[in-house]
């Protein structure tokens, strides 16, 4: 018994250790991949700074700065310029394709050029990682000099969903794995060592638990496992009622399934290897449950 105790222990510390070194894995590969996400998106703020120096020197302009690039919103990004500039839509176009096509979270976007007085939009495009999806009009004609500010908007990566639903399902997988290891590894209740280490005397029948037999006469009679624990409720609570629930929940409940009739089959075993004692009757107390009733002789 001990030696089996010791093997569910080790058991329980495999797996415990094995989920844990799961969950640390997952952690770690979460991290990653915001780590890669973050230079990803530091990258694309390098880009839409190219894209707004490059404008610049198609207008013409070599000297005035481009501002810091401003994010505006989650997934939009907001590129502004320190004097008016003049641009050709069609530059415009090429010039935000081919340095975004550099940006691996960039394959759909929305560029929108805006009045900085107004803030209305004089020009705008949408770009689609499937070309024959392009939003493209107007590229021929010349904008006049003005104060732009150039909005880019693109369609959100699903990095953080996919990180969070991977990290949220390992996880789930993980604990509901677990569970089901370690029920299928719970040991079986067992009645404390020190009940097994004592005779009983039920009438005139010697109750042996600790090695499962009865000795009536000098006539020995073995007795299975749960024989034994069914009987020995009875032996420490004799001329008492045992509810049958309780009888149930002490002897099958580990086990996992609880069949009423195995109850009953039980307690016929055991009727039959004391009848040599007319003394001693296990009997059904109604919509109770039963008792084990031991005559004065």
């Amino acid at each position: 018994m001990q030696l089996s105790r010791n093997l569910i222990s080790g058991k329980r510390k495999y797996v415990f250790g094995s989920l844990l070194l799961s969950f640390i894995c997952i952690i770690c590969a979460a991290f990653s991949m915001e780590d890669r996400e973050d230079f990803d998106f530091a990258k694309r703020e390098v880009l839409l700074r190219k894209i707004g120096h490059e404008l610049l020197l198609e207008s013409g302009d070599s000297i005035s700065r481009v501002l810091a690039v401003k994010k505006i919103a989650e997934n939009e990004y907001q590129i502004r310029f320190e004097n008016d500039l003049t641009f050709q839509p069609a530059s415009l176009v090429n010039i935000t394709r081919r340095l975004l096509a550099k940006d691996p979270l960039a394959s759909d976007y929305v560029v929108n050029i805006l009045n900085c007085g107004n803030s209305s939009i004089v020009y705008g495009y949408a770009i689609s990682k499937n070309k024959k999806d392009d939003i493209v009009t107007c590229i021929g004609r010349k904008q006049p000099k003005a104060c732009y500010m150039m909005n880019i908007k693109f369609k959100p990566t699903g990095i953080n969903t996919a990180k969070n639903g991977y990290l949220l399902g390992s996880l789930s997988f993980l604990v509901f794995t677990g569970f089901i290891f370690l029920r299928s590894v719970k040991p079986r209740k067992v009645l404390p060592e020190s009940q097994y280490t004592n005779m009983y005397t039920l009438g005139s029948v010697l109750f042996d638990a600790k090695n499962r037999k009865l000795i009536i006469n000098e006539n020995t009679t073995d007795l299975t496992g749960t024989e034994t624990r069914l009987l020995l409720i009875f032996a420490l609570s004799p001329n008492s009622t045992i509810e049958r629930s309780r009888l149930q929940k002490e002897i099958w409940e580990d086990e996992g399934v609880v069949v009423g009739r195995s109850l009953d089959m039980f307690i016929s075993k055991l009727r039959k290897k004391l009848e040599s004692d007319p003394n001693i009757n296990i009997v059904v107390i109604r919509s109770k449950g039963y008792k084990l009733e031991i005559s004065s002789q």
